[in-house]
């Protein structure tokens, strides 16, 4: 595989892409803390990350949409471009950045040479649980030949079968930040099944692991809740789907892309 197709698990739903000469950051949480939310390993240096040409927002939940992570990156020599979903311009139109594109469900923009196609997603995007509506995506990427499927954040839905074709890298989200997830989230074993569909040739689980509420970060005992799940996944899936590959990383680990067919 090429050395420079890889994709490196910053954290939660933070993935670095390397893809076709392009270099994406989805869902950017950067800082030590998100408000009740504490961050394992610390803040992340956003000038580790290196130049980016595209940042992919899924929708506008603290957690996925924060600013204090895209500042920075709005204010780096080679600003990058930021994608996001419809109704979540808004929420980023202070933060400094000259090329903002909103697509939805079916959409999709270019960014050096690259494809950015916006997908369905079931979950509720709206900033707050009272606050104004929005949507949520996932989002395809990659040149011709090449196909990384990013989630965001999702349930089940049938139409994950479309994304199928080719596809090389399914980015699975398998868990959440607390001890339990509401509607819209895909727990471990609702992954392994949505490989079924995706058929992936390989498979990492994110959104996992990297931040926990601050009152169940002091409750040691309990810290397996938020790190089991990427290999409950693992397991359900080598039954379920032996063929997909499941590279399980950890926070700042990187992998390569599977050769090109």
């Amino acid at each position: 595989p090429r050395m420079d197709e890889r994709v490196t698990y910053v954290g939660h739903a933070t993935v670095l892409l390397e893809v076709g000469g392009a270099r994406m950051l989805t869902d950017p949480i950067l800082r030590g803390r998100v408000a009740h939310l504490r961050r394992h390993g610390g803040a992340v240096d956003h000038g580790s990350l290196g130049e980016l040409d595209a940042v992919l927002v899924s929708h506008a939940h603290l957690d996925h949409l924060h600013a204090g992570s895209l500042k920075p990156l709005a204010r780096a020599d080679a600003q990058p471009v930021l994608i996001v979903p419809p109704g979540a311009r808004r929420h980023v139109a202070k933060l400094g950045f000259a090329d903002v594109r909103e697509i939805g469900a079916g959409e999709s923009t270019e960014v050096a040479g690259v494809e950015v196609a916006a997908t369905p997603a079931v979950h509720d995007g709206r900033r707050h649980p009272l606050g104004p509506s929005g949507e949520a995506v996932g989002f395809r990427v990659g040149p011709p030949g090449r196909r990384v499927y990013f989630a965001g954040d999702t349930d089940i839905f049938g139409a994950m079968a479309d994304l199928a074709d080719g596809l090389d890298l399914a980015l699975v989200p398998v868990w959440g930040w607390g001890p339990s997830l509401g509607p819209g989230h895909l727990d471990p074993e609702a992954a392994a099944e949505a490989l079924r569909l995706l058929r992936p040739r390989v498979a990492v689980p994110i959104h996992w692991g990297t931040l926990f509420p601050f009152v169940l970060d002091l409750v040691r005992g309990k810290a397996g809740l938020l790190t089991d799940p990427p290999h409950r996944f693992a397991e359900r899936a080598s039954r379920l789907t032996p063929e997909v590959e499941v590279r399980v990383l950890r926070p700042g680990e990187a992998t390569p892309l599977p050769p090109p067919r």
